[in-house]
């Protein structure tokens, strides 16, 4: 059994939105985020699954993408979701980053 990791909402300085070629729906996602968490001085980017960066703290991703973002980076939290706006996995992680706690992926 994979233990999932975990992370302090205060320790999330870099959170990396995960895309397949050509999904443009990511970017939206990314930019998304980037406006709700511009008060928490989160930085957010958009990278290929296969190219998630050793500096991400947070991963965040389709659920149809999370195995391959899994392999891609291991020991990240990683926040898979259904629908690119809106979804309850990103809201979350949103509302936990602004007002404090745990993030488990």
């Amino acid at each position: 059994m994979t233990r999932m990791a975990t992370i302090d909402s205060k320790d999330v300085h870099k959170i990396i939105v995960a895309c397949d070629a050509g999904m443009g729906s990511s970017v939206m996602l990314a930019s998304q985020l980037r406006k709700q968490l511009k008060s928490a001085s989160v930085q957010v980017e958009h990278t290929p699954v296969n190219s998630i960066p050793a500096d991400a703290d947070v991963v965040v991703c389709h659920a149809g993408l999370a195995a391959r973002a899994r392999q891609s980076a291991p020991d990240k939290v990683l926040v898979p979701f259904q629908v690119f706006i809106g979804d309850p996995a990103v809201t979350k992680l949103v509302n936990t980053i602004k007002s404090g706690g745990t993030i488990d992926g």
